[in-house]
Parts: structure tokens; C-alpha cells; sequence
């Protein structure tokens, strides 16, 4: 039989960095993990073939040679998944779905053939011994979870690694926080799940030989969920491995705010060879974080919690809200206060968005405030509900906040401040290659000759040639993400 896997297309948003992947030669960010990793569990006897639309066009030739199409996506990529569904349709394909797009709202897709949802792990089997018996069923779903040790390692020949900037992969599912306005705990449960160190290790051994070299995300959604299993084993484990081979590979990952409570932890994590950590902010406003049951971070200092970090020699990048029912008009410029003193380089300000699974999602419904399924990106300048502050008021308020922090001269004194203190500790972060010299010569003539904020290009690079020349790699590659979050804002 044989097996088309598609991850459809994710719009030009903010993490899709399309506007700094040509300075890399890359075509996506990251490989659709999901489908590699599912693909592993179909009949070693079947032939798989997998499209990344975000690397390369569908052709109907590929979808003919298929005997089932599988798609896999998340809410985001909803308008391509939609496009792929009518193309195999017409050309009468058999359609198998899932990911948290089709997990989150079934309903919406009863035109596809099979929806297998929740954890591939448990439904996908009961499909594929439902369809070699000749009676597969219309909808596959489960309230249990995975056993996190039985997950297959994915199957990385599938992609071509030099397509895209940075590989995945995933240690853990679930979070033990509940914060109103996420579904993770509604897709993958509050109890922390782990793959064992042997997995892990033997995904990085895979991932080693495909001759990928760079950056790899760990996709954990909390990636400290268990913080005795990190630092007794797996910590120690990579850290051993990324020595004896040569320091080939830098991470990122997630992490909760309380990372910067433990100093140990972080440590361990910069020794193991992680450089950056998304955390989630959302808001400097304790009224806010109350209502969104983001209780992890109220009573704390949460400047001094994200400087912590930066002083572990590990980058911040985060997460921030507008739009919560506590909001008032100071919030825009509270915002702003906190994301340039951070230093935070990479802050990704959405607005509150209820996707259909969240406790917010049935709270504003039950007000009769919920317009329409959520889209998926916060970014967009949507939202699906009816706020409580003005919404015109709202949409400017959060223009503000964006012109504010991603114009050309804030967004360089952001990176100066940053980079005046920062003492990264990750062995090989700045790794001088082929990739890398292309982008500072690119940045040169995009940035510093072309674009129309050339200036503070140039004195982002004198300033780090005479005061950080160690910091000149992490200046030219932040300098390309303010060019790319420029564009995407629509920020002159």
C-alpha cells in the first residue's frame, strides 16, 4: 500500500520566520514531527512518501500514487489542510487525518474520510486493525494517554534535513498547570509523560546521522515537568553525548517561569547544551494572571526571574497576552516597560484567543461572548470572542505595543541592553560555518545596504565588533529575526 503523508502549509506568521529563513538557505523552520513520528507505526511492508508543504509543492502525480492520503496539522495550518482535503476529493483519494487541528474540532472535518485523533500512539492502531480487517470506522478517539515509552523514534529519512533551520524532537507530553486560555492540558493531560533517556539518546544517534548539524527543539510543552528525572538522568545523559561527539548540536525548549528558581537546573541545562527557553509571561498584571489561573507566576518579580536565567548563560524568549478581562488601557505601555527592560528579544505579544478546548473557551461561551473557532495564530490581529475593553481600543492598544518594541530603534536598543550583559555558557552556540557566513553576508546587503533601517544595523555591528566581538554570530542572527518580525507587523 502506499502512503502519502502531508503537513499543509503554516501562513506567514510570527514563527514562521519566512522572511529570515532566505538569509540560511532554509525552507521551513522545523519538520512536521508528528508525521515522522507516526510513520514508523504503519506496515513496514507499505511504501511512505512525505510532502512538507512548507518546503515544497503537492503535485496531483503524488497524490495518485497515493492509496491513502494522511494529514497531519495544527490549528494553524487549518486554510492549507482545507486546500490538500478538496485536491485529494477530487481526485478520489482516501483522506486519514489527524493532529491537534482535527482533535480540537471534528466536527468541522466529518467530510474527511477517517479522523484519527488524540495520541497516534493509541488510535492509530485501532485504525490500521480496523482497516486490514476491511471495516475501518468513520472517527478514532480516546480519553486515555500514551505511554510516552512506547512512542516509536521518528523516522527522520523521510525529510531532507537540509531543508529546514532547526530538528525535533519531544521528551515529555502533558503539563501540570491549567491556565485557562491553553488546551495542552485538554489534548495531553496534567500528569507530565516521558520517553526514557535510552529514547532520547537514541533520537539524538539518528538525528547525528543524517550529517544534521545545529540547533534541535525539544517541543515539550513544559519541558521541567519533572525536574528529578531531568537532572539525574537525562541532563547528564546528553551532556555526555554531546561531549564525546564534539558538541554537534545547541538546544531550545519550553520551560515554566520557575526555571529561574533553580539554580542547579539551569546549570545542569547550559552544560547539556541548551541556549534559549520560551516561557510563558503573559502579563505583568496580577489581576490578569489571577484570572487566567496562571498562579505559577504571581508573587514573584518576574523581571528578575527572566534575568535569572539570561545570568545562567540561557536566552529568554517568551510569551505575552492583551485582551484579558482585567486589562485596562495601562496595560499597552505596561507591556512595553517590561518587554524592553527584560532584554527579551524574541517576545511574541498576541492577542487572548479562546481555542475551543480551554476552560476560557467554555467560560465565553457560556457568557455568549464566543464569535468563532479560533484560527489558531495570535498574532493576526483577530480574536474570537467579545472583549471586555473597547475593541477598537484593544486592536490599537496592541499596534501600539507592537510599532513600540519591533520598530528598527527599539527593538536595537532591546538587543544592546541584552547583549552588553549576556555571557552565554552553551559550548559551540556561536559556530562559525558556510550557513552562517552566508547570513552575515546577506545581512549585509539586506540589512545594511537595502533595508531602510540600515543605521541601527550598522551600529549594532560596530557596537559589537569593538565592545562584544564574541556576540557579533547572536547580533546577526537577532538582527535578521527584527527584519523578519518588521515585515510580518508591517513595522517600517
Amino acid at each position: 500500500m502506499n502512503i502519502l503523508l502531508i503537513s499543509p502549509a503554516y501562513p506567514d506568521t510570527y514563527w514562521s520566520f519566512k522572511h529570515a529563513l532566505k538569509f540560511v538557505s532554509k525552507k521551513a523552520v522545523s519538520p512536521p514531527l508528528g508525521l515522522i513520528t507516526i510513520a514508523p507505526m504503519l506496515p513496514a511492508t507499505w511504501e511512505r512518501k512525505l510532502v512538507d508543504l512548507n518546503v515544497r509543492p503537492l503535485t496531483d502525480s503524488e497524490i495518485r500514487w497515493a492509496d491513502y492520503v494522511y494529514i497531519g496539522a495544527m490549528s494553524v495550518q487549518a486554510a492549507s489542510a482545507s486546500q490538500v482535503v478538496q485536491r485529494c476529493k477530487q481526485l478520489e483519494k482516501k483522506i486519514v487525518a489527524g493532529g491537534p487541528l482535527f482533535t480540537g474540532n471534528p466536527d468541522a472535518w466529518l467530510h474527511i474520510d477517517h479522523l484519527v485523533l488524540n495520541e497516534a500512539e493509541i488510535t492509530l492502531p485501532q485504525f490500521l486493525q480496523d482497516l486490514e480487517s476491511g471495516h475501518p470506522k468513520k472517527i478514532y478517539r480516546t480519553e486515555e494517554y500514551a505511554d510516552m515509552n512506547l512512542s516509536p523514534c521518528p523516522d527522520y529519512s523521510l525529510i531532507t534535513v537540509s531543508d529546514y533551520a532547526q530538528l525535533s524532537l519531544q521528551y515529555t507530553r502533558g503539563c501540570p498547570f491549567n491556565c485557562e486560555f491553553c488546551e495542552i492540558t485538554a489534548l495531553l493531560g496534567r500528569k507530565v509523560r516521558l520517553k526514557s533517556t535510552r529514547q532520547i539518546i537514541e533520537e539524538l544517534e539518528n538525528i547525528y546521522h543524517t550529517g544534521f548539524r545545529g540547533n534541535l527543539f525539544f517541543v515539550d510543552d513544559n519541558f521541567i515537568g519533572n525536574r528529578k528525572r531531568l537532572k539525574q538522568e537525562l541532563l547528564p545523559a546528553i551532556t555526555t553525548w554531546n561531549s564525546n561527539h564534539k558538541h554537534p548540536y545547541t538546544f531550545t525548549t519550553e520551560a515554566s517561569i520557575d526555571l529561574s528558581d533553580d539554580t542547579e537546573l539551569m546549570r545542569a541545562m547550559a552544560e547539556a547544551g541548551f541556549e534559549k527557553v520560551f516561557v510563558g509571561i503573559e502579563t505583568p498584571d496580577e489581576a490578569c494572571l489571577k484570572e487566567c489561573n496562571k498562579n505559577l507566576n504571581i508573587g514573584r518579580n518576574l523581571l528578575d526571574s527572566v534575568r535569572e536565567i539570561q545570568a545562567a548563560g540561557i536566552e529568554v524568549s517568551a510569551g505575552f497576552i492583551v485582551g484579558f478581562d482585567n486589562d485596562t488601557s495601562t496595560i499597552f505601555q505596561r507591556q512595553i516597560d517590561f518587554i524592553q527592560q527584560s532584554g527579551i528579544i524574541t517576545a511574541m505579544v498576541g492577542l487572548l484567543n479562546a481555542p475551543s478546548r480551554t476552560n476560557l473557551y467554555k467560560r465565553l461561551k457560556e457568557e455568549g461572548r464566543i464569535l468563532r473557532t479560533h484560527e489558531g495564530d495570535n498574532t493576526n490581529y483577530t480574536m474570537n470572542f467579545i472583549p471586555k475593553m473597547n475593541k477598537e481600543v484593544l486592536l490599537n492598544g496592541y499596534q501600539t505595543i507592537l510599532n513600540s518594541i519591533y520598530s528598527s530603534k527599539a527593538y536595537h536598543e532591546r538587543l544592546i541592553g541584552f547583549l552588553k550583559h549576556f555571557k552565554p555558557r552553551v559550548v559551540n552556540r556561536g559556530r562559525v560555518n558556510g550557513e552562517n557566513i552566508m547570513a552575515l553576508l546577506r545581512s549585509v546587503l539586506f540589512l545594511g545596504i537595502i533595508d531602510r533601517s540600515r543605521i541601527y544595523y550598522w551600529k549594532l555591528m560596530f557596537w559589537s565588533l569593538f565592545r562584544r566581538p564574541d556576540m557579533i554570530p547572536l547580533a546577526v542572527t537577532y538582527s535578521i529575526y527584527g527584519y523578519h518580525f518588521r515585515k510580518v507587523y508591517r513595522i517600517d
